[in-house]
């Protein structure tokens, strides 16, 4: 199949790659670290048999510009939103992952208008008392300057699949590392991206957050603590929480069905009632 168009939008001086597939209501797909458009396995054209689904890569990863940092949260909402203007849409409905929930929190927070819904996969709500990353995650952190750069790509991947996907499921490991062995980010802006994470773990994000929320996570995460997302359903008024007990931190290449089916339900338009469209009661 082919891929669909390329197309780019621009925040200041900085070009944002995206594309747009499928037709419905329109969805945005942030993704986080070192992860570009591409980088959502099979989920996201799942999503789009329901969805205008709109995915761009952040700056600093993909066929977008990838400028001297530093980078912020609130500089990366600023990218989104300039997408969401450039594809012609005024309000979505939107889906973070990871570094891509802080951006899709400031997002929301900001531009209340422009998010319908919004749903966070592996986040944190960062600021005092959330949680920071579990020991496997601390521990290649240690181990990753002595460690060839395939070795580190490959440690990564794993570390953020869970157990019994890696025994059920080892092939899905080569097809990540295919993928990121060809879409590999620049240091400097990896770097740059890490840090804007970072920051917002010290400050969280500011402002609250009014549209309804779904919080996904992978009850056997180790990138993120699984806690951090009871921490933002608790602080987002009503949010939902759903914990997918058996997945990882990718969660959405893990059940990629699944993930499609939680987002669709939650996202989707609501079922019109006999008589709705024409006014009859």
């Amino acid at each position: 199949m082919d891929r669909p168009a390329l197309r780019y939008a621009v925040n200041g001086e900085v070009r944002l790659a995206y594309e747009i597939e499928g037709d419905g209501p329109p969805l945005l797909l942030v993704h986080g670290l070192a992860y570009c458009r591409l980088g959502w396995g099979p989920a996201a054209s799942l999503l789009a048999e329901r969805f205008r689904v709109v995915r761009f890569d952040n700056r600093g990863v993909g066929d977008s510009d990838a400028p001297r940092g530093p980078y912020s949260v609130g500089v990366l909402a600023a990218d989104a939103l300039a997408v969401l203007d450039a594809a012609g849409v005024e309000r979505a409905s939107v889906v973070g992952v990871s570094l891509g929930g802080l951006v899709a929190q400031q997002l929301a927070a900001s531009q209340p208008e422009r998010v319908d819904r919004l749903v966070l996969v592996g986040s944190t709500p960062g600021g005092l008392g959330s949680h920071g990353p579990p020991h496997a995650s601390l521990l290649l952190l240690t181990q990753a300057p002595a460690l060839q750069h395939d070795e580190l790509l490959r440690r990564l991947v794993t570390n953020a699949l869970s157990s019994r996907t890696l025994a059920e499921r080892p092939e899905l490991v080569e097809e990540i590392l295919a993928y990121r062995r060809l879409r590999g980010p620049r240091l400097g802006a990896w770097l740059s991206q890490a840090a804007a994470g970072a920051w917002f773990g010290i400050v969280g994000r500011a402002g609250s957050i009014s549209a309804p929320t779904l919080v996904l996570h992978g009850g056997a995460d180790s990138v993120m603590d699984p806690h951090n997302g009871e921490l933002l359903a608790r602080g987002i008024p009503d949010a939902e929480l759903v914990v997918f007990e058996d997945a990882g931190h990718l969660l959405f290449w893990e059940e990629p069905e699944r993930f499609a089916a939680a987002v669709g339900e939650f996202c989707g338009p609501a079922a019109v009632l006999p008589g709705a469209a024409t006014g009859e009661s």
